[in-house]
């Protein structure tokens, strides 16, 4: 009898329970704004950049209205202007290339590895084309962070991370986000904490945090912030920092505040689904694992492999084999973006030169999302099914 799988691939958990009160909270008060407040009053929002800023090990931290708002004010806050080259991965997805584009800069992308990284190599080669690089830590995959710091600091070239896959992550010891000037991170549905839309800036940097703060559309409230630097900080930016508005609210802060404190737990929950479906892959003929590096504390809330040498046809042929069993799949490999995935020649905004390597790795990449909501059975099966659709081609797609 054919397996079938009836889960969904796009369920969430539900708020916790202490999130929903204190949401109920917010919305009974009606001070949804972080800035109105009563005497005596920290807002949701300042008592989660403080908790999340000590979470992370950062000085400052700013809550904003998205990931995406988060990496434009990260390249603002570093001084990029229009027409300044920006480097980042050709492997990423479209808010980061986006981000670039907004402040009016340009992207100069860099090749992805097999282990679906940046590739490094490339990066030296790039290097001295820019003086900003927008790191994605696409997937939740996280490359040798001492030798790109080390390619970076030695070209005096700014790193900014885009954490939207790693919050909770780390290389060697230190959480993703901590390496470079800023750290930017997304609290959209599908990431690892949920408030529909939303996300964190963090960083050492008190001029950086202190323009982004007003970037952010503090209408010189700045004292009201809790993880921010000194009053004399802002004093010397506020004039010349213009007001691009995008904070988060308290609503969506007291949502994610309970999920914040949760976060290491959940990482280990991901992990364990992870690990069910990647030895129910390991050893399938024509299937290849992204082998995780030592040095890398991952948290994979999806999972990627590789299907090397396929044809398109052959890849076409075995999602539809998956789909019909109930496996969603996402291809990177496709001449036209598809919901969530796109390739770097895909935004036609940015000029792109061809990339053989890039492109044979794209080419044969498959991506799955792995909510919560999926028991240790759920990804057994899950695997089960995708093993028997490619063993099923296997041998066609080689052909």
């Amino acid at each position: 009898m054919t397996e079938i799988f009836t889960g969904s691939f796009t369920q969430q958990e539900p708020i916790p329970e202490d999130g929903i009160a204190a949401a109920l909270g917010v919305m009974k008060s009606g001070r949804l704004h972080r800035y109105n407040t009563i005497d005596g009053e920290i807002a949701q929002t300042a008592l989660l950049e403080e908790e999340f800023a000590a979470q992370t090990g950062a000085s400052y931290c700013l809550a904003v209205a998205s990931g995406g708002y988060a990496m434009t004010t990260a390249l603002r806050a570093s001084g990029v202007e229009p027409g300044d080259a920006v480097l980042t991965n050709a492997f990423t997805l479209a808010p980061v290339p986006g981000a670039i584009a907004a402040v009016g800069g340009r992207p100069i992308f860099v090749g992805v590895t097999e282990g679906l990284v940046i590739d490094l190599d490339d990066l030296e080669e790039k290097i001295d084309q820019a003086n900003v690089l927008l790191l994605s830590h696409m997937r939740g995959h996280i490359c040798d962070m001492e030798r790109l710091m080390q390619i970076c600091d030695d070209a005096g070239v700014t790193v900014i991370e885009d954490c939207a896959h790693t919050m909770g992550a780390d290389w060697n010891g230190v959480p993703s986000g901590r390496w470079g000037k800023f750290g930017c991170y997304s609290t959209q549905t599908y990431k690892h904490v949920n408030s529909g839309e939303g996300g964190f800036l963090i960083t050492d940097d008190e001029e950086g945090m202190a323009r982004a703060i007003i970037l952010s559309g503090s209408y010189m409230l700045y004292e009201r912030h809790r993880a921010a630097p000194s009053r004399e900080v802002f004093e010397q930016v506020k004039y010349v920092t213009p007001n691009i508005s995008g904070r988060m609210d308290n609503l969506r802060a007291a949502i994610l505040r309970p999920q914040i404190k949760d976060l290491p737990r959940q990482c280990q929950r991901w992990n364990a689904l992870y690990k069910v479906v990647e030895e129910g892959l390991r050893n399938t003929p024509g299937l290849a694992i992204v082998e995780r590096p030592e040095k890398e504390g991952y948290v994979a809330s999806s999972i990627q492999f590789l299907l090397p040498h396929w044809a398109p046809e052959a890849v076409q042929d075995f999602l539809k084999g998956c789909a019909a069993r109930g496996v969603e799949l996402k291809w990177f490999g496709g001449a036209e973006p598809v919901g969530f995935t796109s390739r770097y020649d895909s935004w036609r905004y940015a000029e792109s030169a061809p990339m053989p390597r890039t492109d044979s790795v794209l080419a044969g990449l498959i991506d799955m999302r792995l909510p919560l909501t999926f028991s240790i059975e759920d990804c057994a099966l899950i695997a089960r099914i995708i093993r028997d659709e490619a063993m099923a081609r296997h041998a066609a797609a080689a052909q």
